[in-house]
């Protein structure tokens, strides 16, 4: 069952684990709406690539917190080489 606190949890996270990707890749973050997106696409990418490796964890906050950081690394990356691509 989905709660306003779970939603709110969703976003919390999403918006950390998209502000750190961002630090990380490109040395700033998106804005509070763009480290949200990039977050939570990274949370359900992180979560496939963890799945597909077969790696689970406990699911607790930090957890959650550090899937959503590499699937977001992962996005961010990915969007900055096909970038690349169209560019050249």
């Amino acid at each position: 069952m989905v709660t306003v606190w779970g939603v709110v949890a969703f976003l919390v996270i999403g918006a950390l684990a998209g502000w750190l990707a961002g630090e990380v890749v490109r040395g700033y973050g998106f804005g509070i709406l763009g480290n949200i997106v990039v977050g939570v696409v990274g949370a359900l990418l992180g979560g496939l690539l963890f799945d597909a490796a077969g790696i689970g964890g406990e699911g607790g906050f930090l957890w959650t917190l550090f899937v959503a950081f590499v699937g977001a690394v992962v996005l961010l990356f990915v969007a900055g080489l096909v970038g690349r691509a169209t560019t050249t």
